[in-house]
């Protein structure tokens, strides 16, 4: 499985590191060398999985998953085409496929951080709020330590109405990533939803304490009545 999990944060970097400095002119030269080289040699699924790639950086989502789709014709069981295709599937709201392929995707990695985000997140969107529970549930077992797989289950809740569990959510993930300043002012934001002034004052006392200038936290400390 860790071989696994390697593979793909290898293959994301491969396909996307540097994203930030090509032009979207660069990234279409990058797609008509990576045609003429699929044209002229054997079939390659490396090759294919780096035209997805560029056909995502360039917005051509249909296209993408057409070629992670080859791929898999292909080669059933690579792993990078089938989480790649869920991600597509998402991004242009076909949620029902990429559920399929989140679902194939984490019976062979369980323990994938992003594709069990990935299936929470298209379950919600999906309106199956149960389901997404029970995903978001799987996400804080496999990883307690990480401070994203609370804070994930704590913005579920809290758009459910769960504002107790919501709160002690937003806690843990305070706790295990203190400057996370995102994390806290969401806590606080709840706080305040809850009617607890008090809680939320102290809250933002404890960022100041941290570091965080007080003069940002303005608007915050306005609603306490501080």
């Amino acid at each position: 499985m860790r071989r696994t999990t390697l593979f793909l944060a290898a293959f994301a970097l491969l396909c996307c590191g540097g994203a930030e400095a090509q032009t979207a002119r660069q990234w279409r030269d990058s797609l008509a060398v990576l045609n003429r080289k699929i044209d002229a040699l054997p079939f390659s699924s490396d090759l294919h999985l780096k035209k997805a790639a560029v056909n995502i950086e360039l917005g051509q989502w249909d296209y993408a998953i057409d070629e992670y789709s080859l791929v898999l014709r292909n080669d059933p069981g690579n792993l990078a085409a089938l989480f790649y295709r869920a991600y597509a599937y998402a991004s242009t709201r076909r949620y029902g496929e990429a559920k399929g392929d989140y679902g194939a995707f984490l019976a062979s990695v369980p323990r994938s951080f992003e594709a069990r985000l990935g299936l929470a997140h298209v379950c919600m969107k999906l309106g199956e709020s149960q389901e997404a529970a029970n995903e978001l549930d799987l996400l804080v077992e496999h990883f307690p330590d990480s401070a994203a797989a609370y804070a994930a289950r704590a913005d579920f809740e809290r758009r459910q109405g769960s504002y107790t569990t919501a709160l002690y959510d937003w806690g843990k993930a305070v706790e295990l990533a203190p400057g996370n300043a995102d994390y806290q002012i969401s806590r606080v934001d709840l706080l305040l939803e809850l009617g607890e002034k008090k809680a939320a004052a102290k809250a933002l006392d404890e960022m100041v304490e941290r570091g965080t200038p007080r003069g940002l936290l303005r608007q915050w400390y306005k609603k306490c009545g501080k």
